[in-house]
């Protein structure tokens, strides 16, 4: 699915922490972006038993609702000592009213009820494009790297004041925007999606 400079990319996300960051991304090759919630559009049940389907489902609702070209954005932290959790259920972690403190407490809470030392753990990102015709695509990311605690850094959002990426020791809530966005799991998504879409990036010469 190609997309061309100037047109608008519909951001199915009420999430201002995703919608800043996909932004700042597509800001290179002059994609104009509006939000889910920009237009009032209600948040569809995620029911989808993977990332890949809850971004589809998301993406889907988006495109058919605005008639724009909708990306969206499924992510969350996969805990290899919890069996993955939170995974899909990152944002359901933090509470009704998505307070990340809570998700990080439990699982710092949980991880010592297991008494392990493995603290490894990466996040999950899928982008997931469709139009209005029903066309999709998926492009997935992941950041490995391990937890540490307490938290520390408020640049992120969700549990990046938790998350170490490999070969750093600054966690995701301390580094700057720019060094996050060269590393993380919805970068190395943006990637592949840049390939697929032919995107020219306009800050380079």
């Amino acid at each position: 699915m190609k997309l061309s400079r100037g047109e608008t990319l519909l951001v199915a996300t009420h999430n201002s922490g995703k919608l800043r960051e996909i932004a700042d991304l597509l800001r290179p090759f002059d994609i104009a972006t509006k939000s889910a919630a920009e237009l009032h559009l209600p948040e569809p049940d995620e029911t989808g038993a993977t990332f890949t389907e809850n971004a589809l489902l998301k993406a889907r609702a988006a495109a058919q609702a605005s008639g724009l070209v909708s990306l969206a954005d499924d992510s969350g932290l996969s805990v290899a000592a919890l069996d993955g959790a939170p995974g899909i259920y990152s944002a359901r972690w933090a509470g009704p009213s998505k307070d990340f403190a809570l998700g990080i407490s439990r699982i710092e809470r949980e991880l010592r009820e297991k008494d392990t030392t493995d603290l490894s753990a990466k996040f999950v990102c899928v982008l997931a494009l469709a139009s209005p015709d029903a066309h999709t695509e998926t492009f997935e990311g992941e950041a490995c790297g391990h937890l540490e605690f307490p938290p520390r850094g408020k640049k992120g959002f969700g549990y990046d004041p938790i998350f170490v990426p490999e070969g750093l020791t600054q966690t995701f809530g301390e580094l700057e925007p720019a060094q996050k966005h060269a590393m993380s799991h919805r970068a190395r998504a943006f990637e592949k999606f840049l390939a697929a879409t032919g995107l020219p990036n306009l800050s380079e010469p």
